[in-house]
C-alpha cells in the first residue's frame, strides 16, 4: 500500500483558498512554491499551508477535496480555525 493521501488547502497572496490533493506534500508544495504545481496558484504566489488533512486512498482524497470546494469561504476559514495546531500535523508528514 502506498502512502496515503492528503487533502490540503492554501492561502494564496491574493487572499483566494486553494484546495488540493496529494500523496506527497513536501513535494507538492515545493511545486507550488516554484510555479509549477497549478495554473491558479502560479501566478498568485506565494501560497501559506493553512490547512491538511491525512486520510486513505485517492478516493478519499478526491470526495473530501470536493466537499471542501463545496463551502463558502467563510466555512472553510472555520475548518482551518478548528483543525487544530498546523505545525502538529505538517511534521508528521
Amino acid at each position: 500500500m502506498g502512502k496515503p493521501y492528503v487533502v490540503y488547502m492554501l492561502e494564496c497572496s491574493d487572499g483566494t483558498l486553494y484546495t488540493g490533493i496529494t500523496c506527497d506534500l513536501k513535494r507538492r508544495l515545493r511545486q507550488h512554491a516554484q510555479g509549477r504545481a497549478s495554473k491558479y496558484t502560479r501566478t498568485r504566489r506565494p501560497v501559506t499551508v493553512r490547512y491538511v488533512e491525512t486520510g486513505g486512498d485517492r478516493s478519499w482524497a478526491l470526495r473530501r477535496e470536493w466537499e471542501i470546494k463545496q463551502l463558502t469561504r467563510e466555512q472553510k476559514w472555520r475548518l482551518i480555525r478548528t483543525h487544530g495546531p498546523l505545525a502538529d500535523r505538517l511534521e508528521e508528514l
